[in-house]
């Protein structure tokens, strides 16, 4: 059984990794192009950050961030992330249920899901952007992958993931994992 205690340790390690791209891109580098069509390396982050705000709303809470993306890249996402990671350190604001585009769930089950696929994927986004190691946990990859088949055509609407590309035999998961979601390794 999963736990919010669970879920909070798997957001403060996943977004341990999306930080470490976040403090690592070069000032110039934000508004490099990212593999998301039509998206600079600011507006990964500006996405990450409108997601912080935006899916704890689903069960009724509300997250307050006042920093600037444009002004801070930095600054916006550590107040995001800590914002996000204080609701989930909360049992009680982890826990708030409600009725879900897949049935019934929590605002925990739904950070733990989408930001945690979100998280991982769109850290491979800014270091393919802004020239950094592209390499993601295994345990990630894995994860990820696995959550992406089972969503299935879910993820093919509009502005989530484009169709998946071929890969050769030889791709490796994380290459395979990336080709699903419609991004070129």
């Amino acid at each position: 059984m999963t736990t919010t205690t669970d879920i909070g340790e798997r957001y403060r390690a996943r977004a341990a990794e999306f930080t470490r791209r976040v403090e690592n891109v070069p000032p110039d580098r934000w508004d490099s192009p990212s593999p998301c069509a039509g998206w600079s390396a600011r507006d990964v982050l500006r996405h990450m950050i409108d997601n912080h705000r935006m899916l704890p709303g689903w069960g009724g809470l509300e997250v307050e961030l006042t920093a600037s993306v444009e002004d801070d890249p930095v600054g916006a996402w550590r107040e995001a992330r800590d914002a996000v990671q204080a609701l989930l350190d909360d049992p009680a604001k982890a826990a708030v249920e409600y009725d879900g585009y897949l049935g019934r769930t929590s605002v925990g089950a739904t950070l733990d899901r989408f930001l945690g696929i979100d998280l991982v994927v769109h850290a491979w986004d800014l270091a393919r952007a802004t020239g950094q190691d592209e390499t993601m946990p295994a345990q990630d990859v894995a994860w990820v992958h696995e959550t992406a088949l089972a969503l299935g055509d879910n993820l093919r609407g509009e502005g989530v993931c484009g169709p998946a590309v071929e890969v050769p035999e030889s791709a490796s998961p994380q290459e395979r994992m990336l080709a699903y979601l419609g991004r070129r390794p």
